[in-house]
């Protein structure tokens, strides 16, 4: 006990991964990275593991380049897809056959429609031709075609769920498989989705069987797993892989299927399987919190992958498969050609057919082999950390370096052991990368602990530092501390000057304490942003801010961030208005000035108060483009050299200025958005007000007015449009003033400025 007490320090130390990894499992403090390494080791030992065998009863009837350049592009004809049908069922003797493509309109390309209206109209006096017609419109009606080929044979049609927030749905769903009163109140988190594309009425109707062929995408765009069962408006519909297994398996009923009480999982409210039942005998197949399974993958996929056998679908409409060679098999019709966008990333392969994805689930569902992540995954983890981290916590102090190793190693590598004999013996995938961060982590810091203590020289340096630049750049400059000094030295940075709007209105309304919240939470949000993008804060100066880029650590995209700085503390500035609307606070504005030029950097205070500032013209000239962003009506007003700089935005050229003190007269530009998201009209929008410069420059005020119409009614930023509106009419009225003047050929078209 006295040497765990005269460790203390270094157990405390030793219990800090503990407590973060217990803060993420239970979702208090989620760490990404983490269940990104679990994905990780997830698909490795997937991959591992995999049979790579191939399933011979399961076929894929592939709609590839080839059947495309001999059939003809996508979709087909339903006359096409009805011989199909009838070659498959008729010769070959499939036993089933599920569609990972969806019919979602109707097929004119026999021209019937077309001829039914000549009959009605322009052909209606024709002798004969209506009779003709009633002749030929069996054979021309497509899509009836397709239906008969369709009714009464173990056929699964597929169609797509989707989320799109107006709800919209197209064709015809198939029958519910499971009502919400099956689930005796409890809150399922079933995926849910709002709309649907589905098959048109007729096919739907020759073929009732469906289910949707979704999948899940991870948040790293992975495809892991695919609900089996899904939620629509309170009703439940099933995946196209579950729909086919119950054709085969003679159509038993789907219920859920609650999990036992267990002391892990007693307030668990999802379902631990779902049950196919018939008569007697019920079939339970393991699912995750969200209805899902694990899609268990044979091989790496597609024609060369080895797991299925793909076979052309020209061949079969070609006849150039022998009868019966696909007899009893289950046929999956889908496409790995890429134009039809059916890849996807699995674990085994980044362009992993969609149609496969369901082949596997329906292999596994033959097999019996669903992996899943069991509902007391949660407590099996919290479990796993507790122990592993106090036997780590209270055991290596106490031990010296190669048995502190040796523990370390037994306790990894135990972890390991015991969740693939779980995976490999239970079908059951439990995560294991927090434990195993936990482990290395918590050995780390416990070796690292003394020489950590004892590097006083790095303290130092780090805290002389650290009352000259922001904390968050003091890390980059431990690496290598003898590239830094406190002399001032010359060299090109952006500097940022930002007003809030407003705040001299504020003080007289609102009681200090208020005021000073007020002002402590925009400050603190708009210092995140400029922290985020690697940006030092020089000072608070009442209500305005200053910062630059580019010192003490070099940046050399420091212009660039610079300006995506500012466009997101624009964005934050809206974002905090809008919550002051909902309380009743005063709104406010912001005016922010960007310049970039060479500047005096260093420490600029004296042997009271330090201070690590720039000075310098280019200083001074970012001060007076902040004052003029309330002249030009706009919340950002950068320099030139900045904006040469960010060549990745879009600009909007606000004026030429000559400022105080400066003979030189500089271009000043406003930052719209990312190039790639600039919306052709804006960028249209643009090239008007190009035009309209031009011709202000030229002093064409017949010019200016015409190009001004244009603009006013184009104005197309939604975010921007009040902005855009006050520039105008800027511009409009110095339009009106100086149409009154004679022509001035020594007019450079700037503004001059006589004030700061």
């Amino acid at each position: 006990m006295e040497k765990l007490l005269k460790h203390w320090p270094r157990i405390a130390v030793t219990l800090i991964p503990l407590v973060l990894a217990l803060l993420h499992t239970a979702n208090i403090l989620p760490i990404g990275v983490l269940q990104r390494l679990d994905d990780i080791i997830y698909d490795t030992r997937l991959r591992a593991t995999m049979p790579k065998t191939m399933d011979d009863r399961v076929v894929i009837i592939d709609i590839d380049e080839k059947s495309l350049a001999e059939v003809g592009r996508w979709p087909w004809g339903r006359n096409k897809m009805a011989d199909l049908v009838n070659e498959l069922f008729d010769q070959q003797k499939i036993a089933i056959l599920g569609f990972d493509v969806l019919f979602a309109e109707a097929d004119d390309s026999s021209g019937l429609k077309r001829l039914r209206q000549l009959a009605a109209n322009e052909m209606k006096d024709q002798a004969g031709f209506a009779e003709r017609l009633g002749q030929m419109e069996a054979g021309l009606d497509y899509d009836s075609l397709f239906a008969k080929s369709l009714e009464k044979r173990p056929v699964v049609l597929g169609y797509y769920m989707t989320s799109d927030r107006d709800g919209r749905t197209s064709g015809e769903l198939p029958p519910a498989v499971m009502q919400k009163s099956a689930l005796q109140g409890r809150h399922i988190k079933f995926t849910t989705w709002s709309g649907y594309g589905a098959n048109i009425p007729p096919l739907a109707k020759a073929a009732p069987m469906g289910g949707f062929f979704n999948s899940i995408t991870d948040t790293d765009g992975v495809v892991r797993s695919i609900p089996l069962v899904a939620e629509y408006k309170g009703q439940y519909y099933e995946s196209l892989s579950l729909a086919v297994f119950r054709v085969l398996t003679g159509l038993p009923t789907i219920e859920p299927g609650f999990p036992k009480e267990r002391f892990l999982s007693r307030s668990y409210q999802g379902l631990e399987s779902i049950l196919l039942k018939q008569g007697d005998k019920s079939l339970a197949i393991p699912v995750d919190d969200r209805v899902a399974a694990l899609v268990p993958f044979r091989g790496p996929g597609n024609v060369a992958g080895g797991s299925f056998k793909y076979i052309s679908a020209a061949d079969v409409l070609a006849k150039k498969v022998a009868p019966g060679v696909l007899s009893g098999k289950i046929v999956l019709l889908g496409t790995t050609a890429p134009g039809l966008l059916d890849l996807r990333v699995t674990p085994v392969g980044e362009t992993y057919p969609g149609v496969e994805v369901h082949a596997n689930v329906i292999s596994g569902l033959l097999d019996g082999r669903i992996y899943v992540k069991p509902d007391y995954a949660l407590g099996y983890e919290v479990l796993l950390l507790i122990v592993a981290g106090l036997i780590l916590a209270f055991a290596l102090p106490l031990l010296s370096a190669p048995k502190a190793v040796a523990l370390s190693v037994a306790v990894i590598a135990s972890l390991v052991g015991l969740n693939f004999w779980l995976y490999l013996g239970g079908g059951l995938v439990l995560p294991l990368a927090t434990a195993l961060v936990m482990a290395l982590t918590a050995f780390a810091l416990n070796m690292s602990y003394g020489y950590f203590v004892e590097s006083k020289s790095k303290r130092q340096i780090a805290n002389l530092f650290g009352t000259y630049v922001p904390p968050e750049l003091v890390d980059e400059m431990v690496k290598d501390p003898d590239s830094y000094n406190m002399k001032a030295t010359s060299k090109e940075l952006t500097v940022m000057f930002c007003d809030m709007r407003g705040f001299t209105k504020m003080s007289e309304t609102m009681e200090p304490t208020q005021l000073q919240g007020l002002l402590n939470d925009v400050f603190s949000r708009l210092t995140n942003v400029i922290r985020n993008n690697r940006g030092t804060i020089d000072k608070y100066m009442g209500d305005c801010v200053m910062a630059f880029w580019g010192a003490p650590v070099d940046s050399p995209d420091h212009a660039a961030l610079s300006v995506k700085t500012a466009m997101e503390m624009a964005g934050e500035v809206r974002k905090i208005n809008e919550e002051h609307r909902s309380k009743g606070l005063p709104e406010i504005g912001v005016g922010i000035g960007l310049n970039t030029g060479m500047m005096c950097v260093g420490d600029m205070g004296s042997s009271i108060r330090k201070s690590y500032t720039v000075i310098g013209d280019s200083v001074n000239l970012g001060s007076r483009l902040e004052g003029l962003s309330k002249t030009y009506g706009v919340d950002i007003v950068v320099a030139e050299s900045t904006k040469k700089l960010a060549s990745d935005i879009a600009w909007q050229e606000l004026d030429k200025v000559r400022v105080k003190g400066k003979d030189q007269a500089v271009a000043i530009f406003w930052p719209l958005a990312p190039l790639d998201r600039l919306p052709k009209e804006q960028a249209d929008e643009l090239k008007l007000w190009a035009m309209f410069l031009k011709s202000y420059r030229a002093q064409d005020w017949d010019q200016c007015d015409l190009h001004m119409l244009n603009l006013e009614r184009t104005i197309s930023t939604k975010a921007g449009k009040s902005a855009k509106k006050y520039l105008y009419q800027l511009y409009s009225e110095r339009v009106a003033s100086m149409r009154l003047l004679p022509f001035d050929p020594s007019w450079d078209g700037a503004t001059n400025f006589e004030t700061k």
